[in-house]
């Protein structure tokens, strides 16, 4: 009886795991990325070089998210990826808005895994990032169709039942379908675009927040700051000011005019 040859020794025989991550480069609407503890990049794929606004993986390799994206939005990852590692827990389809443009009402699907050595020590994360519209490709006009009619009234009263009916489908079967796609409920979903476009007039206005809950579909200031806290692990106020902290460290010829 001749011995089955594991996975284990297999993968031991290829030269180097690159070749297998070379397969990355053929999916257009996925960013991928490996970093090490540090944070440093390892390895990014296409879309990954095209979110930091590099032309080649080896423009990246060694750096980190502060040399690509703004202060708050780099903070936000690194400590994700602190927690990934730390914890030894998984990040898995959570919802969040695109990197190449905060604020954007894209959001993409992130998910991040722990890498270990042969000790099973964490040295680093893997993950990746798809944009929900692109991912709709795959899936009735219909769905996608009530992706946009989120986008548009987000300020409003959407109840499932409308959402449902849009999509030509039950209740039941729209939330099932639904969460398979997105990670979420229609409700967490709404909530998150809510909290992206809040959040962009928190960095890009100087409204008030009882005005920036109720323009963004919120019943008042303490719902806003409740739901704005779960998304974004802190205040309104608290991220306003972060905001500006950070702008007003940049060097003046960075900064975004006003």
């Amino acid at each position: 009886m001749k011995n089955t040859p594991s996975a284990d020794t297999f993968f031991a025989r290829v030269e180097s795991g690159r070749q297998v991550l070379a397969l990355f480069d053929l999916l257009p609407d996925v960013s991928f990325f490996v970093k090490d503890r540090s944070g440093r990049f390892m390895a990014l794929n296409r879309r990954g070089c095209e979110y930091c606004g590099v032309i080649s993986e080896e423009e990246a390799i060694g750096k980190t998210d502060h040399d690509f994206f703004p202060a708050t939005r780099a903070a936000n990852y690194c400590e994700d990826d602190q927690h990934v590692m730390r914890s030894g827990q998984p990040i898995i389809n959570r919802i969040e808005s695109a990197p190449e443009d905060a604020g954007s009402p894209r959001l993409v699907t992130t998910s991040k895994i722990p890498l270990r050595d042969r000790r099973g020590r964490v040295i680093g994360i893997a993950g990746f990032s798809r944009q929900i519209e692109r991912m709709q490709s795959g899936t009735a006009d219909a769905m996608a169709d009530v992706i946009t009619h989120l986008h548009e009234n987000l300020a409003g009263e959407i109840a499932t039942e409308e959402l449902a009916e849009m999509a030509g489908l039950s209740i039941s079967h729209f939330e099932r379908r639904f969460r398979l796609a997105f990670g979420s409920s229609p409700r967490q979903y709404l909530i998150r675009i809510r909290i992206e476009h809040a959040a962009a007039l928190l960095r890009e206005t100087d409204k008030n927040i009882t005005d920036i809950a109720q323009s963004c579909g919120f019943y008042d200031h303490a719902h806003f700051s409740r739901s704005f806290r779960r998304v974004m692990s802190m205040a309104p106020s608290a991220y306003r000011k972060r905001i500006n902290s950070a702008d007003r460290a940049k060097p003046a010829s960075n900064r975004t005019s006003a």
